[in-house]
């Protein structure tokens, strides 16, 4: 059976902060801290190594596949932030476009800088991402 390696953990997030190498990456990553723990209403918790992750889901797939994740989070990754927002939401798509200069991939959204972004878009990405979540996977 298949394991998730990225699960919630008792480790500190400050601590997680405080070894980011770039100091300006360090510091985007404690306005971010900020900005999702005043946004959500969550306490930052660390998901697996390196992801900072506010509230939890229970997913479900068709395939039977199953596990928890946050709702949104993100992690000041070397090259760029990633920042992590549900999939399938078409809204999603439609704040990006205001968002500022990133790129995205599948699941995450990555930026440079927090500079680069639009921090109202997003504001509304996050209350976006767990509007979108708590509909499609409703808590039991």
């Amino acid at each position: 059976m298949y394991e998730l390696k990225t699960k919630e953990n008792d480790n500190s997030v400050i601590e997680f902060i405080e070894k980011v190498e770039s100091l300006k990456k360090r510091e985007d990553a404690y306005k971010l801290l900020d900005i999702f723990t005043e946004t959500t209403g969550y306490q930052a918790k660390m998901w697996g190594p390196s992801i900072i992750g506010f509230g939890s889901y229970h997913y479900k797939y068709g395939t039977g596949h199953e596990g928890d994740a946050p709702l949104v989070g993100f992690s000041p990754r070397k090259a760029k932030i990633s920042l992590y927002f549900a999939t399938g939401d078409t809204k999603r798509e439609e704040l990006l476009k205001k968002f500022g200069k990133h790129t995205s991939g599948k699941a995450c959204v990555y930026i440079n800088k927090v500079a680069d972004i639009d921090v109202d878009v997003l504001k509304e990405l996050i209350h976006q991402s767990i509007k979108f979540l708590r509909e499609t996977y409703p808590e039991k």
